[in-house]
């Protein structure tokens, strides 16, 4: 290829990029509006959209039609990926809640195990010495601090995994496919109030508030159920994820 055909070729793909990054900018605001429903006031709109237009702008360049998926699929999970990166720069959850939400996953574990049902309140509250306070609040943290959807937690690590990379070998691949199995199955075991709340906020990506107008409760008691569902199914995954 010449010289001139070569730059030709370049400012064609060039080109190309921007029409995307202009067709696809409301998504990153999209995309924004709906994670800033799940974060703590400190957390910036303007800092989830530069980082956003930042992850688009990395799509734009790097998509390839012939995998498959359409752009605004592919460029949304870039997005999304982009804005928890710089949510997890930002270290805004204190280690302190992760601590408190690993003790309570592990006595629900205990009292699961020991009983063959669910875990009550009370009970993980005695087990751990807790106030109610203390628990409601710890449920509250836990809530707020799960940004991601689950099926982006690695079950090596217990980590979120934004980027699930197209080099994951076949070892990987079938462990992954094996705890998104078992979560699916954890799920599946969860009373149907909780389930319809996963639903809500997962699939329908509804805010606590709606979702508290769709149980007919408030936004806290949501917020308490959703923190409750995440310690009750980080319990019944332990074996992936320690």
């Amino acid at each position: 290829m010449s010289s001139r055909a070569a730059a030709y070729s370049q400012v064609q793909a060039q080109t190309g990029e921007n029409d995307l990054v202009v067709q696809n900018a409301p998504l990153v605001k999209r995309i924004a509006h709906h994670l800033l429903a799940r974060l703590p006031e400190s957390v910036q709109l303007e800092d989830l959209i530069q980082a956003g237009m930042i992850g688009l702008l990395e799509a734009a360049r790097q998509f390839d039609a012939s995998h498959g998926a359409s752009f605004p699929t592919y460029a949304g999970i870039r997005i999304r990926g982009a804005m928890l990166d710089e949510i997890r720069r930002l270290d805004w959850t204190p280690r302190s809640v992760h601590r408190r939400g690993r003790e309570v996953a592990q006595a629900v574990r205990e009292i699961e195990n020991r009983t063959g049902r669910d875990a009550r309140d009370s009970e993980v509250m005695e087990e751990l010495g807790m106030s109610a306070d203390e628990y409601h609040q710890t449920l509250n943290d836990v809530s707020s601090a799960k940004l991601f959807s689950l099926d982006e937690v690695s079950p090596a690590t217990g980590e979120t995994r934004e980027h699930e990379g197209d080099d994951e070998g076949p070892e990987q691949h079938i462990q992954n496919a094996g705890f998104r199995q078992s979560l699916v199955e954890a799920i599946g075991t969860l009373p149907e109030r909780e389930q319809l709340v996963m639903s809500l906020y997962y699939e329908q990506e509804l805010n606590l508030r709606e979702i508290g107008e769709v149980l007919g409760v408030t936004e806290s008691r949501v917020s308490q159920i959703h923190g409750r569902i995440m310690l009750k199914l980080r319990a019944r995954l332990a074996d992936w994820t320690e």
